[in-house]
Formats: C-alpha cells, structure tokens, sequence
C-alpha cells in the first residue's frame, strides 16, 4: 500500500508558492478578501437603504436603521463563524442526515401555517423576534449532505446512473419545496451547484449534460405553468413592452447602472436609490453600486469575488491532494454556491438572466443571507486550517 509521501515546510507546489507554513493556521487572502466585500456591503447597504428608511423618522438612528441591523447579522453570523470555525469537520459529515432531516423541516414549515408571507411568497418562519429564512439554511445544509454523500460513494457516483439517484432525487423534493414558497432563484442555484460538485468529482461531462438537461425541462416546465414566471421571462425579453408595470424594475436597474458611467457619479449621489429602483437595498444593489461607483468600480467587485472563488478553489484542491475529500467537496460546492449567486444577482441587475430574486453575497441588505455566508466561509477556513494542520480525519469505514 502506497503511503503519501510528506512535503516538507517550504516545499513548492504546482501553482508555484509554497503549499503551507506551519506557522499559518488560516488563510488570510480569503479573510481579507471577505473582510473587503463585507466593509462595501455595509457602505452600500448605508447608502443604498436610507432614503427607504428616512420616512420612518428624522434622526440619525433611523435612517441607518438597515445598516444597524446589517451589523447586527453581521455580530450573529461571525459569533456563529466562531463556532464553525472551532468544530471539526468530521462531525458535520457524521451529522449530514440529521442537517439534511432538518432543511426539510423547515421548508414544509415556511409553507405551512407556520409560515409569514413577504410580498406574495412564504418564505421565513416568524419565531417573534426575528423571521428565519428556511432557504438560506437549506443551501448551508445540503451542501454539507451532499459533500458526505460524494464522499462515501465517490467511486458509484463516478461510474455509474445509479451512483446519482439519491442525491438527484433529494435535490428533486428540496426543488419542489422551494417552488411552493415560491423560490424559483434558489432552486436554479442549489441544481446547478450540486451539477457543478459532480463534474468536479469526476462524473462524465455526458452524464453531466443528460441530468442537468432534465432539471433544466423541469424548471422551464414550472416556469411556464406559473403565470408570474412566465410574465417574468417576457420582461426579460422585452422589459421597455411594459416599462411602468413588470419590466419597470429592469428598467430602473439599467438606467442606474448607465448613469454610473466609468467612474460614478459618486458615494451617496444615486439618483435611481430615491424610491425610483425597487429593492435597491437588497436584489438590485449592485445597480446601486454601478450607479455610484462606475464601470471601474464594478470591475473592481468582480475581481475581488473572483479572488474569492478562486482562493475558496485552491483550498479545496490542496484538501483533495490529500485524500479528504468530504472537506474538499465541501469547499468546492460553497466556492460554486457563493459564486453562482454572486453571477446570477449581477446578471439579472444587468439585464442578462431573468429576475431570480437573489441577494448579493456579503453586499445585499439581509440578516440570514449574511449570517450563512459567514457560516459558509468560516467552514471554508477550517478546511483550510485542518490541512494545514495535518488533522485527522476520519472517513467512513466500509
């Protein structure tokens, strides 16, 4: 039996830097690359929410109202952070069942009278004190599920149909779920990311075609049957046929964006912010942010989340090299889950995809968005610090 063969402190590896010093426990590119794209989250949330939050009152308080309960998400998400951070990986896979029980808890849960309906959809489970959004968790969960299921059957996954039933058929009734709320963004986001796993695990790009070839039919088909679906796919083409009724936000998003020119018109100075571009706070942010900040600064955005993903990316190929490979799937599928959302939020902002009504990671106003991605990220550090480490990690014994 061959045995890995240990790499010494400076050794280099193919990426030509040295892989990992004993004396760094945590990779400080992604802490400071998401320390950077939370600092503009919180300025574009001040910014892109006071004119909403104005009429509540005059003082100062209250019109930074969504930016004070933005830090207080931010206070709970890096408190949770901690305890992700401190929690060896093992135990998350030993779990996987019982995350994967609860995601389904919840999701009858929101469409269950349990359930508070937000602008005609029923997604947040009112527990008095604060609204908990099942989809938010069900994203952090599944991928946990799914990084132990490819795992434990990587070699079936690989090499045959059958290797994929389970977790196509849970992703199937999770789909579903999230369809009644209606959350039609979340559930293009959750398929494409657990494609995205398995081509990375090494299933056939043929497979691959044929899987995400079906769900594509099956969304399409519970777009079409849908009557505000639909109606959103015919903005999309063609939002100037109905520019004061559903194609006025694409609009106001695109007219926000061209104002922005090459450098902004300037922190603070939106004009589309002042009760013109709905949700500025939240989905359409980022128009806030080109209108404020310009092509330059957008430019910017995306090459610090494209730093991100590809840093997110590097940490799970140095886990795989060494053989644990639940921690690299889990780095893998957050990396494609934090990415895919940030492209699908900037897409419909500028008009490339349909309105899926998704935030910004670590940028758009909401409490339970940024709690789980800093949950998300802080999991993505421990994967880090553990093969840095050299931890033990304990598989399943088959």
């Amino acid at each position: 039996m061959s045995q890995a063969i240990p790499m010494k402190e400076n050794q280099s590896n193919m990426f030509g830097r040295t892989l990992y010093k004993n004396d760094e426990k945590y990779d400080w590119w992604l802490i400071c690359c998401v320390m950077i794209l939370i600092s503009l989250g919180l300025v574009m949330v001040a910014s892109a929410s006071i004119s909403i939050a104005d009429p509540l009152g005059k003082e100062d308080g209250v019109k930074l109202y969504y930016f004070w309960r933005q830090v207080v998400a931010l206070s709970i998400g890096f408190t949770g952070g901690i305890v992700a951070l401190k929690t060896p990986l093992y135990l998350l896979k030993e779990f996987r069942y019982l995350f994967l029980f609860i995601s389904f808890v919840l999701l009858v849960a929101v469409i269950s009278p349990l359930g508070k309906e937000v602008n005609g959809a029923s997604r947040w489970v009112d527990l008095g004190v604060y609204d908990l959004q099942a989809s938010e968790i069900t994203k952090l969960l599944l991928i946990i599920y799914l990084a132990g299921y490819m795992e434990k059957h990587l070699e079936s996954v690989r090499t045959s149909f059958s290797g994929l039933y389970n977790p196509i058929i849970v992703m199937i009734l999770i789909c579903f779920l999230l369809l009644m709320e209606p959350d039609f963004g979340t559930s293009v986001l959750l398929f494409s990311s657990m494609l995205g796993m398995l081509f990375i695990a090494g299933v056939p790009l043929l497979r691959i075609i044929v899987w995400g070839s079906v769900a594509v039919m099956l969304l399409a088909s519970a777009a079409l049957m849908s009557p505000y679906r639909l109606q959103r796919l015919l903005t999309y083409v063609d939002p100037w046929a109905d520019p004061f009724g559903a194609g006025f936000q694409l609009i106001q998003a695109l007219i926000a964006i061209g104002r922005g020119e090459w450098f902004g018109v300037g922190l603070g100075s939106s004009v589309q912010k002042l009760f013109y571009l709905p949700e500025a706070h939240t989905d359409f942010i980022f128009s806030v942010f080109a209108e404020e900040l310009g092509l330059f600064g957008c430019l910017s955005l995306i090459a610090v989340f494209s730093f991100f993903i590809w840093r997110v990316f590097y940490i799970a190929v140095q886990a795989e090299r060494e053989g644990r490979y639940f921690p690299a799937f889990l780095a893998y599928g957050f990396g494609l889950l934090i990415g895919m959302q940030a492209f699908l939020n900037m897409g419909v902002n500028m008009g490339v995809l349909p309105t899926k009504g998704l935030t910004l990671p670590f940028i758009s106003y909401g409490g339970n968005s940024m709690i789980m991605m800093c949950i998300a990220t802080a999991l993505i550090l421990r994967v880090d610090h553990e093969t840095r480490m050299g931890n033990n990690y304990e598989g399943d014994e088959e």
